[in-house]
């Protein structure tokens, strides 16, 4: 079961940071021609405009589903370093509970969302085609999201008391010392 969650882990890892990258990548780039082709030529795609919007929101949302990954999201640790340790340990756990709960009500309300847009059969407008699939985004980039959130309370319910809360400038010291 263990090397089952690694390759899961693994997964979800290369999809977020590769839809990530990608998209960023392509946003740019299409903007970038756009407006070459606007200016420069007097002419440009109709459709342009639309599909960089959508590798944009793609490209933030499945970062920030890479971000849990990596704990790069901020948090205000500033009372939570005051409490005594399993406090804090508790309460981390639950701040992560309502993490995922959230998310997962993301992921539940993103796809009935994507259902009434197909039973709707709404369209994108420069795009031509079927809204609901630019907007698959949601339930699955949140689904990515909220797996990392759950995984972070197994984290911190396997880490001893003492250890769950450090200073954020300790961690920063810490870690440069450490790559030199």
């Amino acid at each position: 079961m263990l090397k089952f969650f690694q390759i899961l882990d693994v997964g979800i890892a290369t999809v977020n940071k590769t839809i990530a990258v990608v998209g960023i990548a392509a946003g740019t780039l299409l903007a970038f021609i756009n407006v070459v082709m606007r200016y420069v030529f007097n002419s440009g795609w109709s459709w342009a405009g639309e599909a960089t919007n959508y590798l944009f929101v793609w490209s933030a949302f499945f970062a920030a589903a890479y971000g849990f990954k990596k704990g790069i999201h901020i948090s205000v640790t500033i009372l939570i370093e005051k409490f005594p340790p399993k406090l804090a340990k508790a309460c981390l756990i639950f701040a992560n509970i309502l993490t995922t709960v959230f998310l997962l009500f993301i992921v539940v309300y993103g796809i009935e969302y994507l259902q009434m847009m197909h039973e709707l059969n709404f369209m994108s407008i420069d795009l031509g085609v079927p809204q609901w699939i630019p907007m698959l985004v949601l339930p699955v980039a949140f689904l990515g999201a909220s797996y990392r959130a759950g995984e972070k309370i197994i984290q911190i319910s396997k880490t001893p008391a003492e250890n769950v809360v450090k200073n954020a400038e300790d961690e920063l010291v810490h870690d440069a010392v450490e790559k030199k």
